[in-house]
């Protein structure tokens, strides 16, 4: 028998369109441009409550995180950046809720963007693309060389070839609806961090 969820989703199905539009083109134009890009990038991930690195590499991202306290009493820590060590398989994990107890992901951020403060993932050999909002604290590395200005640059570096999850991060989760008071962490990491490295 089939219940209401399927009914709708069902229904929903039906209304696929039989051709898909085209995206928009991005268009050429006198975008804004930083004379300091990465401290225009730097400024902004600390407005929203994060904090930026610049290091020469990866051993540096490493003494940097050895000295959180927080990293230190880490019980399981995701990496998929080489030379950070991980403490699980990430694909031996069945079901995402096991990521409940999950206290860093270090992760490669494919490139940032200078105007906002953004930087974007995506599940490319990825299980487990919960784990951008189940950690308690999110650590992105992104090469210098992958720092633009806008986001008119970023569009212009998507691929939608073939259907993939991607999001743009920018700072820790956080919300003011309770009373207007600012809370960070309230709906997903408590912290994030992101390393320039040399590259």
């Amino acid at each position: 028998m089939a219940t209401a969820k399927d009914e709708i989703l069902g229904a929903l199905r039906k209304q696929v369109p039989i051709e898909t539009p085209a995206l928009p083109e991005v268009l050429e134009g006198d975008w804004i441009r930083y004379a300091d890009p990465i401290t225009q990038f730097s400024n902004l991930i600390a407005a929203v409550g994060g904090s930026c690195f610049v290091v020469a590499g990866i051993p540096d991202v490493v003494a940097q995180l050895e000295s959180y306290s927080e990293y230190k009493k880490a019980k399981r820590v995701y990496s998929q950046v080489p030379g950070i060590e991980t403490h699980f398989d990430l694909n031996s994990v069945a079901s995402p809720k096991d990521l409940e107890d999950l206290d860093f992901v270090i992760y490669p951020g494919e490139f940032a963007v200078a105007e906002n403060g953004a930087i974007w993932v995506t599940d490319k050999d990825l299980k487990h693309r919960v784990i951008f909002f189940i950690t308690q604290h999110l650590v992105l590395v992104v090469p210098k060389s992958k720092l633009i200005h806008n986001m008119h640059e970023g569009y212009k570096r998507l691929s939608f070839e073939e259907p993939r999850f991607g999001l743009f991060v920018s700072g820790p989760s956080k919300t003011a609806d309770i009373e207007q008071s600012l809370v960070i962490g309230a709906h997903g990491c408590r912290s994030m961090q992101v390393f320039l490295i040399d590259g």
